[in-house]
């Protein structure tokens, strides 16, 4: 019980010294989110080990568009590193471009609590959204995935609304990835639905596959796989 509520603690704290830039609690708007997901798949690949994660975040908008955010999850790793939580901290900036789209940029702080080894690495990403319908998001880090080497993340997707509460999600991506030892370039796609059970919560399906090399590079954590999860948003 002790691993899952340390990531939601963490989370409050780091916010908590993050905050006074964006001015005084008054002055911003807060948010969160919370799940519980049969499987944490992140950009194609199994970060729990194909098992379950609890997973919360907190947000802290300021007026001007600026924000700051804490979210962390369960994962797990190979055993020699001993990481079993993820805490991803982002300063950022949100705000329209014109009627149609919106731009969110930030700089994204991978950190693992804990780790044996240092697996912290840092990235520079960008989303523009056009009318909620659909998004391209592009990222870089010299140090992707704490390799040492670059990486370089590009998405699209597009969500299909069906009425207010339900909506069906289908995006692609491709991580290039320059670490040493061999082609760890791959592309992922999933595809997703999800239904509004009662405000907040939130049921959401999602099946995932990745390209052969993803499954070279990353063994059974890349594939095909299918991800459920109870989520809120408050």
């Amino acid at each position: 019980m002790e691993c899952r509520v340390a990531p939601t603690r963490r989370v409050a704290l780091s916010l908590a010294l993050l905050a006074p830039s964006l001015g005084s609690a008054a002055a911003a708007d807060w948010s969160g989110s919370a799940a519980l997901t049969s499987d944490y798949v992140w950009r194609g690949t199994s970060q729990s080990d194909a098992g379950p994660a609890l997973q919360a975040g907190i947000r802290i908008a300021g007026k001007r568009g600026l924000y700051v955010q804490a979210w962390g999850s369960d994962v797990r790793f190979a055993p020699q590193t001993a990481a079993s939580h993820e805490l991803d901290l982002v300063a950022g900036w949100t705000g329209p471009l014109s009627e149609a789209f919106v731009l969110d940029a930030g700089l994204t702080h991978y950190r693992y609590p804990g780790a044996a080894v240092d697996l912290d690495w840092t990235e520079l990403g960008a989303t523009l959204t056009w009318r909620t319908r659909a998004w391209l998001q592009l990222a870089h880090a010299s140090d992707a995935l704490a390799s040492g080497a670059p990486g370089t993340y590009a998405q699209m997707g597009v969500r299909i609304p069906v009425d207010d509460r339900l909506w069906f999600e289908l995006a692609v991506g491709r991580y290039r990835l320059h670490a040493a030892g061999g082609d760890n370039d791959y592309t992922h796609v999933q595809a997703g639905v999800v239904w509004t059970l009662a405000a907040p919560l939130a049921l959401r399906l999602t099946v995932h596959d990745t390209s052969a090399s993803a499954q070279r590079a990353f063994g059974g954590w890349a594939g095909s796989r299918m991800e459920a999860a109870l989520q809120a948003s408050f």
